[in-house]
């Protein structure tokens, strides 16, 4: 064996040995690791590497973990998308029924966000679906790190979940069940939630939160400073026989007054 072949043979094995089962590997960031095309083409020969579409590849026992493909798109493709609302709660085992019963896992993406056909193409372990919506000033205000079997994703904090699921509110998430939620998050952080209700660009899901938050009695909301926060004019309707909450100017379900 060449002194070629062996560097190749270590470089193989630093990649094999040092990434977690089911992380995707971009061909443009291994080749900014030091794996230029050509080494990744031979590795394909050679059965360590399989294709999973363009650009795209995963070690040739791997299966197709959806948090593997996260990862990539978040910390290889710098791609703002995560997982978030509902998803984040029963990961952080806060809803009601929980380990994933839901049959997809919520994902948050801004409204323009393009995502690849290697991602878009593929059966994933978990079922997803992507919501476009550009809910913050700043992308990635509220977002922590989660640890999934050695591959970190970025996913919601809880406080931000609370808001993507009101943002949904009514029609593609029960406001009965966002209230739910909310009963449950006696412990924020009033700082935090100062900073996600001032960077939260929808007035009803800022409403919403807060309404809900002052329903359920919970004692952080006395130190939230709402003369900060922009909560718009007007009412806002989201029940067509409601009952008008004057303080919030929402019209809600009468069992949620």
């Amino acid at each position: 064996m060449d002194g070629g072949a062996k560097v190749n043979q270590s470089k193989i094995g630093k990649l094999i040995q040092e990434y977690p089962k089911g992380l995707v590997f971009l061909s443009s960031w291994l080749v900014s690791k030091g794996y230029p095309y050509e080494l990744q083409q031979q590795y394909r020969k050679s059965g360590w590497l399989k294709s999973i579409g363009n650009g795209a590849m995963l070690k040739s026992t791997d299966p197709l973990l959806l948090s593997g493909a996260l990862a990539a798109l978040q910390s290889q493709a710098n791609i703002n998308i995560h997982l978030g609302g509902r998803s984040a709660f029963e990961l952080k085992g806060n809803a009601h029924y929980l380990q994933y019963t839901s049959p997809e896992v919520t994902l948050f993406a801004p409204g323009k966000t393009k995502l690849p056909t290697w991602f878009t193409a593929n059966q994933w372990d978990i079922n997803s679906k992507v919501y476009r919506v550009s809910l913050f000033e700043k992308e990635s205000v509220g977002l922590l790190d989660y640890q999934d079997a050695g591959i970190t994703l970025k996913i919601s904090g809880l406080g931000r979940a609370m808001l993507e699921c009101l943002s949904l509110c009514p029609n593609e998430f029960p406001l009965t069940e966002a209230y739910e939620l909310m009963e449950g998050l006696s412990t924020l952080r009033p700082q935090q939630v100062q900073i996600l209700l001032q960077e939260c660009k929808s007035i009803k899901a800022k409403r919403l939160f807060l309404y809900f938050a002052e329903h359920a009695g919970h004692s952080w909301l006395k130190y939230v400073d709402l003369k900060r926060i922009d909560l718009g004019s007007g009412n806002r309707s989201l029940s067509n026989d409601g009952v008008l909450i004057p303080k919030y100017h929402l019209v809600l379900p009468k069992e949620l007054s």
